[in-house]
């Protein structure tokens, strides 16, 4: 059995347990760490489907979901390898967030990204990706000045990049520009709370609606972004109670990050639930490995074996036809055959 069938044997052992053994699930799926990471992180049972045929994920099955109360797992990914994990683990939703810009790309914050940039892995997320639902965000500054400056932006995502939505940040003030982009028949997903492009002016990544005067807008938010047609929201950084408040509120999907399970699904992102970015981590994120120690000692192991010869051994190496060819070949004038290789 190869590592995708343990893992999902193991998770139907999940299923069936009355009390699922976290510890059989991580010593079965050993083989694949990263892997079993994301299995271990999606909120909804994993069943036989979660393969490369599993059925494409539509706006109707996230209403499906929702209407069921289905936790809705969604994940970042940032280019083709990290889209195929997150496929391959069973994820709902995929999100190719402007986070990349920090973790993946090493900008100080989500603003300095380019629209070229994100379109660029985009496409990359989008050929490694068969069954989510696909979104990108809006970068900083395509969508703020105007709705018909949004509804263009969102246009080549959904053109150039291989979008299937988008998501743009902000509350009532969005609502308008929403409705343009939603008229025009493409899918967005709201997100209040902390909005990282707009950390300046929330003075710095602090937690949103701690009051109830806080809370209150933000509700109202919502309501107006699913007035517009948002088809879910993401709620980050705010109180457990606030976004139950929200969430019981509306009539599409809260996805949370930072918010409590109290939403109709989560999101992360997946460099960070993965250990792979060491410059900081977020209280509301949980490392499911470590990956940046494990990646590290790797390299270092890789560097050792190099440097004292060890490395490659003779499994890593190609044969030559037969050993007649190996005897000529010591048998050659070095000296001569250079002389001969240069005259050619």
């Amino acid at each position: 059995m190869d590592a995708c069938g343990r893992i999902l044997a193991s998770c139907q052992l999940l299923r069936k347990a009355t009390r699922p053994n976290l510890a059989l699930f991580t010593h079965v799926c050993s083989s694949n760490g990263v892997q079993a990471a994301l299995a271990r992180y999606s909120t909804h049972p994993m069943t036989e489907e979660v393969t490369h045929q599993r059925p494409k994920v539509t706006l109707n099955t996230i209403r499906s979901l929702y209407r069921q109360n289905i936790p809705i797992a969604s994940l970042t990914a940032h280019d083709f390898p990290s889209a195929i994990v997150a496929d391959r683990a069973g994820v709902d939703l995929t999100l190719v967030g402007d986070s990349l810009a920090m973790v993946a790309l090493g900008y100080e914050n989500t603003n300095q990204i380019t629209v070229d940039e994100m379109l660029s892995h985009c496409r990359a997320v989008a050929r490694g990706s068969k069954a989510p639902f696909l979104v990108a965000d809006l970068p900083f500054g395509t969508y703020e000045v105007s709705a018909e400056q949004a509804l263009e932006s969102s246009i080549r995502f959904i053109r150039e990049g291989n979008m299937e939505g988008v998501k743009l940040e902000g509350g009532i003030e969005m609502a308008d520009t929403i409705k343009k982009i939603t008229t025009a028949g493409i899918p967005v997903m709201g997100h209040i709370g902390l909005t990282p492009q707009r950390s300046v002016s929330l003075g710095g990544f602090r937690v949103q609606g701690k009051t109830t005067i806080g809370a209150k807008k933000l509700l109202q938010s919502a309501q107006a972004l699913q007035d517009a047609g948002c088809f879910a929201i993401v709620v980050e950084a705010v109180p457990p109670p606030v976004a139950k408040f929200i969430t019981q509120a509306l009539t599409i999907p809260t996805v949370g990050i930072g918010a409590g399970s109290v939403c109709s699904g989560q999101v992360l992102v997946q460099l960070d639930m993965l250990g792979s970015f060491d410059r900081f981590s977020p209280k509301f994120v949980k490392k499911y490995a470590n990956g940046f120690e494990t990646n590290s000692a790797a390299v270092k192991q890789y560097v050792h074996e190099v440097k004292h010869g060890l490395f490659p051994t003779e499994e890593h190496t190609y044969p030559m036809r037969n050993e007649d060819d190996i005897k000529k070949l010591e048998g050659l004038d070095i000296a001569g055959a250079k002389v001969s290789s240069s005259g050619m």
